[in-house]
């Protein structure tokens, strides 16, 4: 048992310090989730090596490594991750296994992966709303803007939703969660877009780069074009910047690691106290 304590507890010290450094700082350093991956899987081995005298908790842990690097990689390049979280997800993989029994570490993987996307929903809504509410006036002016932007698509999915919900009035009452809910996204990705475009894109100057840095747009030096991508500004295109640019426009996404140790302790609760 004190097999599975300790990987909890690896877990939970990691995350939070994951957790401080995001929200200081916007960003998790790789050290992080290669030393997380590194003393869970060099926990196990030895662990099987001088207490159990054979190898299936280190082979499971290699198992989950396996199954959340490539999770980590689809949400990465499905650029709904940040490569700091894609490897936090991937080190996790490690711990996240506390059974000798595929199967019941498949469903622990399930429900966490159920838990991470439920919290990541409402801690996203949270922090949007927060943010909007503390720019209300710039909020309210872009909110209107994007409406304005997306009448058409608003008009169309308005029709659609509309659609969708006579259908379920007369045919199947699931259509009318359907409809309600098709209606709403819309309205959402609105919002996020205002705040985003309000909240989140900001002047700073280049002395205050880091690696992974989102340039809000593309930069022109001379002949040579710096793209704004996913993967972020890299250490050439920071140095190129500094020498030539005193302020660039940058966007920032909300610090959403804490996500990730919300996740992990309800899932820890779940497992332990309501038998999942």
């Amino acid at each position: 048992m004190y097999e599975v304590i300790f990987l909890i507890v690896l877990g939970i010290i990691w995350i939070s310090f994951a957790s401080i450094q995001d929200l200081r700082k916007r960003e998790v350093d790789d050290w992080l989730s290669y030393s997380l991956i590194i003393f869970a899987l060099g926990f196990r081995f030895f662990y099987c090596l001088f207490e159990k005298g054979e190898f299936g908790f280190f082979y499971q842990g290699l198992i989950g490594l396996g199954i959340f690097f490539v999770i980590g990689n689809l949400l990465y390049y499905g650029r709904f991750f940040a490569g700091g979280d894609a490897k936090l997800m991937i080190s996790i993989g490690a711990v996240l296994p506390l059974s000798y029994s595929f199967y019941n570490n498949l469903k622990g993987f399930l429900v966490f992966f159920l838990i991470f996307l439920f919290a990541g929903a409402i801690y996203g809504l949270i922090w949007s709303f927060v943010l909007a509410f503390s720019n209300y006036k710039r909020f309210k002016k872009e909110f209107l803007r994007q409406l304005k932007r997306h009448d058409i698509i608003i008009k169309i999915t308005l029709v659609v939703a509309g659609l969708i919900f006579v259908y379920g009035l007369f045919m199947n009452k699931l259509f009318l969660i359907i409809g309600i809910l098709f209606f709403i996204f819309e309205y959402l990705f609105i919002f996020a877009k205002a705040v985003e475009e309000v909240c989140m894109v900001k002047k700073i100057k280049t002395s205050k780069l880091t690696e992974g840095d989102w340039l809000y747009q593309d930069v022109k030096i001379g002949k040579k074009l710096i793209k704004s991508k996913w993967d972020g500004l890299d250490k050439k295109e920071i140095i190129l910047l500094k020498k030539y640019k005193r302020y660039v426009i940058v966007k920032q996404g909300i610090p959403f690691v804490p996500v990730f140790w919300i996740s992990f302790l309800v899932w820890v609760y779940l497992i332990f106290y309501m038998g999942f």
